[in-house]
């Protein structure tokens, strides 16, 4: 993936590279030099699809508790 649709994809999930680097326990200054090759190992792409689909499911979750709490 390129740094470019990483920084996309990263500003779309409401991060940025330093929390990107704490939540998949990674230096920090090791993200950042992904710069230098203008691409991200292979395993990012899944793991921001991942996150993204968690983060969906958890918004549709807190929405449905929401639904049920208002109807008892």
């Amino acid at each position: 993936m390129s740094i470019e649709k990483f920084e996309s994809i990263l500003k779309d999930c409401g991060l940025d590279k330093k929390e990107f680097s704490l939540l998949v326990g990674m230096n920090y200054n090791s993200v950042v030099n992904w710069n230098r090759t203008d691409s991200t190992p292979v395993w990012v792409a899944s793991w921001l699809e991942n996150y993204q689909k968690a983060k969906c499911y958890d918004e549709l979750k807190k929405k449905v508790y929401e639904i049920e709490k208002m109807s008892l």
